[in-house]
Parts: structure tokens; sequence; C-alpha cells
């Protein structure tokens, strides 16, 4: 059905180790290349490990699918190279609007701020993305990316992992020191090791039609609640690169899927939405039922989990894809840490403590925007209403309405690597949080502050009246000087806080680890120690 869109078709190629018969044991496996699989093998290959990537299929995703993506992922791609051109070939948006009925009640800026490099949110379908992510991959001679080898069985071992892999060469057996799986959902490797799966299915149904359109709506984010054209429903729409639109119709638990994907179901309403003089081509089509849930440890041994294998929630906030790939920005440095001895495997066991905790907060916040669009009793429906007829004048009401809270990153308040302020702090940047952007002078020319915090754990120290800010790479038992960058227009320092002296140490992942109003050596040591759960 899609018009603007060819899927490309990879090539299989037999693995050395398949054809010669021979057992080889890789680093890191990662089963699933989708968004979170190749994210997680790029940015592990960024760090200096090498990775194998297997997928049974030998193409990118079908369907628009995924298509909103926050601030935090896109910084996180920026760091592996790819955020500029996915900010340039999305729809970047930042404003979203409520509509009850026909009237709008409610509107909302995702990023108020400015001084930020990446933008609130894109657009991008997919396939998009995916393409953008194989090409890194193909590109990196750290990842080898490997189609059309499906995982048959998964054989934990105390100290690797062992993989029956069928490819169309037939069946071979390879080895992990250790896997992580990003395959999806209905993860196959969960099911083989036996992990649980638990949380709540939604009894409702939403159909997603992509449609091709030249259209006069901005690029915003609109949400209607029982708008006059789908009475005692809600209607979601976004726009996408190429003319094509998203738009999210829902059913009630009643509705047939098959009956609801045909074209015959599908066109009128799209016709009663828009008019019936807007010419419109459908692109793709789907039907859905949600849940939000979450496994019961995101690491099982060798085996560790990523994405929708990991959890999975409701799509109202975008809180699937962008909190999977920030799952693989916490993974990366501990696992690449813990396999060049630089830790130990107890660091692994915080990377269940703080992306649960993410996992937790995305289901809790997108388990309260499902209650919301589809209240499941005549007294929750006639509080919703209330609250949207008050929102239209009423300031109190605005936060109240939930039409999804889009995806923001999760602290990691109370994580056991964080060291503890010793000393009163102004501001958001508190241990456990993730790290604000910033814009600077970097020799002479603009940058930003994200880009300056590399791939490793850094002091940021903050000089006094005109001195610069100084930001150094830290290792075990050396702290280097370090070099010199200028907070001009002063944002970084009001930010952070930064009074003279004051110094934070930042994690590899670019969340604050520590901070003080004075470097002190020791105490510098003694939270990296902390850090890398060697303390």
């Amino acid at each position: 059905m899609l018009h603007t869109y060819t899927y490309p078709q990879y090539a299989y190629r037999p693995s050395p180790e398949q054809a010669e018969g021979r057992r080889t044991r890789h680093p890191v496996v990662v089963v699933g290349a989708g968004p979170v699989g190749m994210t997680q093998a790029l940015d592990l290959a960024a760090r200096g490990v090498p990775c194998v990537v297997l997928d049974d299929n030998n193409t990118v995703s079908v369907g628009s699918r995924a298509v909103c993506y926050a601030k935090r992922p896109l910084e996180i791609w920026d760091r592996l190279g790819l955020g500029e051109a996915l900010v340039e070939q999305g729809v970047q948006w930042k404003v979203g609007k409520v509509f009850f009925r026909d009237e709008l009640v409610y509107q909302f800026d995702l990023l108020p701020e400015d001084h930020h490099k990446m933008p609130a949110m894109i657009n991008l379908q997919q396939y998009y993305l995916e393409e953008r992510l194989v090409q890194a991959c193909e590109a990196s001679p750290r990842v080898d990316l490997r189609w059309k080898h499906k995982v048959l069985a998964v054989e934990p071992q105390p100290d690797h992992v062992v993989l029956t892999v069928e490819t169309p060469d037939g069946i071979f057996k390879m080895e992990a020191q250790w896997l992580i799986a990003c395959d999806g959902a209905h993860s196959d490797v969960r099911r083989m090791i036996g992990a649980d799966f638990t949380g709540q299915f939604f009894q409702d149904r939403f159909l997603i039609a992509d449609v091709v359109m030249k259209a006069d709506f901005p690029t915003e984010r609109w949400f209607w609640f029982d708008p006059p054209f789908h009475r005692n429903q809600s209607v979601l729409l976004h726009k996408q690169r190429d003319n094509v639109w998203r738009i999210d119709f829902q059913l009630g638990w009643d509705a047939d899927p098959n009956e609801e994907k045909k074209p015959e179901r599908v066109i009128p309403r799209i016709q009663a939405m828009l008019g019936p003089d807007v010419p419109f081509e459908l692109e793709w089509v789907s039907v859905y039922q949600f849940a939000c849930r979450r496994i019961d440890n995101f690491r099982h041994g060798r085996v560790l989990f990523a994405g929708d294998a990991a959890h999975q929630v409701s799509p109202f906030g975008a809180r699937g894809a962008n909190s999977g790939v920030q799952d693989c920005d916490n993974l990366s440095w501990k696992l690449a840490a813990v396999l060049a001895g630089d830790a130990p495997e107890a660091l692994l066991d915080t990377y269940h403590w703080e992306r649960a905790l993410a996992a937790d907060d995305n289901i809790r916040n997108s388990t309260r925007s499902t209650d919301f669009i589809t209240p499941k009793s005549r007294a929750s429906l006639r509080l919703r209403n209330a609250v949207l007829e008050l929102a239209r004048t009423e300031p109190f009401a605005r936060p109240l309405v939930n039409s999804g809270r889009l995806s923001t990153p999760t602290p990691y308040q109370g994580s056991p690597l964080n060291t503890p302020d010793s000393e009163p702090f102004a501001g958001r940047m508190v241990p456990g949080m993730f790290c604000a952007d910033a814009p600077l002078e970097v020799q002479g020319r603009p940058g930003w502050l994200l880009e300056q915090l590399g791939r490793g754990f850094v002091l940021l120290s903050f000089g006094a009246g005109a001195e610069p800010v100084r930001v150094g790479n830290v290792q075990a038992d050396v702290l280097e000087v370090g070099r010199d960058v200028h907070d001009r227009l002063g944002v970084l320092t009001e930010r952070y806080d930064g009074q003279p002296g004051t110094v934070y140490l930042i994690r590899p992942d670019q969340y604050v680890a520590a901070r003080w109003r004075r470097f002190d050596a020791q105490a510098v040591r003694a939270a990296l120690s902390r850090a890398l759960a060697l303390a």
C-alpha cells in the first residue's frame, strides 16, 4: 500500500564461522536489528566493543510504527554521529493542542526554553530511522550486522551464552560473553530463558492510518476528545515526512481488527474528519491493542534485555522507542567497563535498578494517560469531560488534561551510583539527573556542552568571573587537566548553578554522578569508584 517508500532488501552473507564449521565466542551479541538493537550495537562500538547483530529478517520495519523521537534520544544519536541528519530529515515540532468536541481547550510547549541543540521532538517514519542506523552499522568496523539469522535456542552458561542460529545455509552454534535481547515485545529470547513479563493489557483498540495528503494543518500534535467526526471516541493527528499524516482513531474494544483495516471502513472515517473534498491516499493501516508491562529483571545472568523486550507501554506519550534508546545509553558504558575490567559485574545490576525505575515511571504515566483517554466507567467519563470543560477557562484544570504525557528522561535519584550532595545547590542538576545542554564557545567557535562530554567520565569545573569552564576526562587514578570552553551567554552557569570553583562529575551516559563546591581529588576518586560499583 505504501506510495512514498520502497523497502530495501539487505543481502544475507554467510559468516566465516558457519562456513568453516567453528564455534566462535563474541564479546557481545545483540538479537534484533530494530532501532534499539542497532543503537545498542553502535553505542558499544563507539566505546570500543565489537558486536554481532542478528536479525531474522532482511529489511526495515513495515509501516511507520514509532514516529515521535524526543530530545534525549536525539542527543544520544547525535553522540553517535546521527542526530543532525535525523533532525534534518524529520519534521520538528514542540506544540501540542487538545480539543474537546470542536473547541480548543488546552495547548502546551514541550521546550519553552531556548539554547538547546536538539529540538523537543521530531516525527519521522521508523523505516527512515532504521535505514540510517543500518548505514551506520555497515560503516562501523566493530558492528557485524547479520541478516536472515534466526535465533532458535539460547543456553545461558555461567560465563557465556550459547546460541543456536538458523540461516539459509543451515543451523550452527555461536557463543557470546554477553547477549542483549532487543527482539521486541514478543521476545523469543525472553521466552527461551523463561523470564517473567507482567503487567496490564488494555481492553481498547486503535486504528492507525497513515495518509498522504497536502493539508494545511500546522506542524503540531493535535488530539481530539469526542470530536464531531468521531463521536464518543478520541483521535490523534501528527505530521510525518513526505506529506504523510498519522491519524489514530480510537475504536473501542468490540471493534473487529480485520474489518476495521479494510479501506471501505477506513476511508469514510478519514473523509468525516477532513471533509469530502480533501484528496488523500492511504499509505498504511494497522489496528493495535496496547499493554503496559515489564520484565521481572533487566538482567538474567549473561542475558540482558532492552527496549520492548524489557518493557511495553501504550503509544500515548511516545515512550516506547524513546525509552528503549535510553536503555542502550545506560547499558553500553556499563557493559564496556565490565568487559574492559574497569568495573565488576555488579555494575550491570544497576542497569536493572535504573532502567526498571524508568520503565515503572513510563508505565505509570502511560497507564494514567490511557485511563484518561479511555475512561472505564460512566463516572470516570463524567469526570474526564468536566476536566476538559474547565480547561477552556480555568488554568488549574489544564495540567489534569492527559492526552499522553510525552517522553522525558527519568532521573535516577536514589541510584546506588550517585554520590549525594554535601553542600547546597540550586537548580535541577542533582546527582542522578540527566545533563541539560547549553551553548558554549569552543576554540573560538560555537558549540554545545553535550558535544564536549565525550564517552567517558568527565569533570566539569567552573572558573571565577571571566575564567573559562574546564572539561576534563577522568580515569581511576588520573585526573586530566582537560580543555577550556567559554560560557559567553551564561546559560551553562545558570543551569548548573556554577558558582566559582564548582565541580561536576559526569557519567559516560551524560548523567550527573556527583558535584562539589570545590575540587577535592580524593572526593572525586571516591565518587568515581562508587559510580563504577567499586565501592
